[in-house]
């Protein structure tokens, strides 16, 4: 993985975060997912999307019909789709896997991938952009109001 700080930086709000950090510790042990919409980089909305993998313990599939809603909804508001996250397992890094790398669909959505601890309680979040051929650029999170965004 390459990490270069010239990278623009994806940008939430602490009640962004909140959101993420929520749906996130309710789903463990099983991994969750969502998009994020806004402008260039700049989040303006979560939209947490139900996880309809077969085996949502070791995988995320986004619900269907809600990524095609979320998609129109960001298209009538003029937004983009600035992100994708999703958790790994309990104790698992927060780097995507190769089945992640694999399966990006959406080049310029910058990946949050958060992995909880296993009581949930403490969560480890970065950001990735998958680019063509597998490569992987770390993005840096930041969280305004938050003095460490790690």
């Amino acid at each position: 993985m390459v990490c270069d700080e010239r990278v623009e930086p994806l940008r939430l709000q602490g009640e962004h975060w909140a959101v993420i950090r929520e749906q996130v510790q309710a789903g463990v042990p099983l991994e969750v997912c969502g998009l994020l919409g806004g402008v260039g980089r700049r989040v303006l909305e979560v939209f947490p999307v139900k996880n309809v993998a077969p085996n949502p313990a070791v995988g995320y599939d986004a619900d269907p019909q809600a990524l095609f809603d979320v998609l129109r909804l960001l298209d009538e508001r003029g937004w983009k789709l600035v992100g994708i996250y999703h958790s790994h397992p309990p104790g698992a890094r927060a780097e995507p896997s190769p089945t992640d790398i694999r399966r990006a669909a959406y080049p310029g959505a910058v990946h949050m991938i958060i992995a909880p601890s296993h009581d949930g309680e403490t969560l480890i979040r970065r950001g990735f952009l998958i680019l063509e051929g597998g490569r992987v650029l770390e993005v840096p999170i930041l969280i305004e109001g938050e003095g460490d965004a790690g």
